[in-house]
């Protein structure tokens, strides 16, 4: 009986640590909920059969050719199981990492001129500063209560505008101007106020964090566990047909901070029909902003106010509703393409980005991040100018899914990873994005991307975030009417032509 012991031992504990090791991975991708439950029923029926046919190899002792191919075989899997394990673990906490978010960075800055003789919060107290009567009210007293808890009592002033408050600042009227970091950048656009970011310098900064309300959540399906994954109870949820708003932010630093959105895209997604429309409005569209009044503003100055305010505006023009936003920076624009391995897109024109300089040919281009990122910036090359970056923008889009569905998403992973993380953000649940690789895997099949955008005609008016005016595009109704129609055709499950 030991002899028969003996024999068997050695094989009992490789096939038993081999159980334990299969078991811990195969719980790691039931917990991603990434995988579809028949293709988790063929991995643990592969797991099985592998099991067993370790044990059998190993089961006696004495059959050293059996104990030394079963041997092999474990340390095989035990070394495929390391090296995947973390891929595995580094994909989920990614994606966990960047879905789900529902908060805003903005940064409050406490500017003097050049040569003011000020060169710390201290040296403002008993002093003047200047804010806007009206205008980010909420971040403004935020921050005047963080700068009078350090520096004592000041007087505050009041400025209609943005251009009267550095006015108020370069005319010597204050000591000093507390302003949302964010609307220096609108100077760019105001005629005579173009150099003032030169004259004055950044004496402190208040980061506040706000929680974006407007948004999704995932819905309440009485939580979500392992039989959801065989019942096919997965094909039953909702939120299969959604619209997402797609914001390329006017920054390389945080992704969270508010700011200009310079991409704005409607991303209308219905998953039963694999179909994905993609509407682009240019950024200078005049339209009202949930909190003007009614008073019209240029698009990209609702990114100033946060992404909630960016998806009212949208909604108020398309008439929907706008269940998740997902924002990139321009710094992870170019990061996750060169992790691909580069993208190639379509051009409409020949034509030359002057302020990168590079030139792009009427056709197919093979394309990496920095090229990219300047095909998709570019506007002064073309008459029709946002309108067509807007369908540049839409085009790159189209090729870094095209390009995320090849084998390069394999190849350029760990880089894919980096990329991501840190550069986008969504509110979409982590939830919802793991059903939709599910029914993928599940079902296969490709999707048909459709792209649109709506147009306008230019002109200079005053918007509600300016002093002055400037310029901008009034919005052609027939194209919003066409856009709206084309939004309610996918989400009653119509294919697009």
């Amino acid at each position: 009986m030991k002899g028969f012991m003996k024999n068997r031992l050695p094989g009992l504990l490789i096939s038993v640590l081999l159980t334990i090791a299969l078991t811990l991975f195969m719980g790691m991708l039931v917990k991603t909920k990434l995988l579809p439950g028949k293709l988790l029923l063929v991995a643990g029926g592969v797991f099985l059969l592998f099991v067993l046919s370790v044990f059998l190899l190993t089961m006696n002792a004495k059959r050293t050719g059996g104990m030394i191919a079963g041997s092999i075989m474990t340390v095989l899997v035990l070394v495929v199981l390391m090296i995947g394990t973390p891929y595995l673990t580094k994909a989920v906490n990614t994606l966990s990492s960047m879905t789900g978010v529902n908060v805003e960075l903005t940064d409050v800055g406490i500017f003097v001129k050049n040569d003011s003789s000020v060169q710390n919060i201290a040296g403002l107290s008993g002093g003047s500063v200047g804010i806007m009567d009206v205008l980010d009210r909420e971040n403004t007293n935020k921050s005047l209560q963080e700068l009078e808890a350090e520096a004592g009592t000041v007087t505050v002033l009041e400025f209609p505008g943005v251009s009267e408050l550095a006015d108020g600042l370069l005319q010597d009227q204050v000591d000093a101007i507390v302003i949302n970091a964010a609307y220096l950048d609108l100077m760019a656009d105001m005629e005579g106020y173009e150099n003032v970011t030169a004259q004055i310098r950044e004496l402190h900064s208040y980061q506040i964090e706000t929680v974006v309300e407007n948004v999704q959540k995932a819905p309440e399906k009485g939580g979500w566990n392992i039989q959801d994954l065989f019942s096919g109870k997965e094909e039953e949820q909702e939120d299969r047909v959604f619209t997402m708003y797609i914001s390329g932010i006017d920054t390389y630093g945080s992704v969270s901070a508010k700011s200009r959105s310079d991409v704005n895209i409607l991303a209308t997604i219905n998953v039963d029909t694999r179909q994905v429309l993609l509407v682009s409005t240019p950024r200078d569209f005049y339209v009202p902003l949930p909190i003007s009044n009614g008073i019209p503003d240029k698009l990209t100055h609702a990114g100033i106010y946060g992404v909630e305010c960016s998806m009212g505006t949208l909604e108020m023009l398309y008439n929907t509703e706008i269940d998740y936003y997902f924002r990139v920076n321009f710094s992870g624009f170019k990061k996750i393409i060169d992790a691909l391995g580069g993208v190639t897109v379509h051009s409409d024109y020949s034509f030359s980005a002057s302020s990168a300089g590079y030139y792009f040919s009427e056709g197919e281009n093979n394309l990496n991040g920095d090229e990219a990122l300047a095909f998709a910036r570019e506007r002064y090359a073309f008459s029709a100018g946002d309108r067509q970056r807007g369908k540049n923008q839409m085009e790159v889009i189209r090729a870094v899914i095209e390009k995320a569905m090849s084998p390069a998403i394999l190849t350029g992973y760990t880089g894919i990873m980096e990329s991501v993380a840190g550069n986008f953000e969504t509110s979409m649940p982590y939830d919802l994005i793991a059903e939709i690789v599910r029914d993928q895997l599940d079902n296969g099949g490709s999707w048909n991307i459709v792209s649109t955008s709506v147009d306008g005609t230019g002109d200079t008016r005053r918007p509600y975030s300016l002093s002055t005016g400037a310029y901008v595009m009034i919005p052609n109704q027939e194209t919003v009417d066409a856009a709206i129609a084309m939004i309610k055709q996918v989400k009653n499950g119509e294919i697009l032509g």
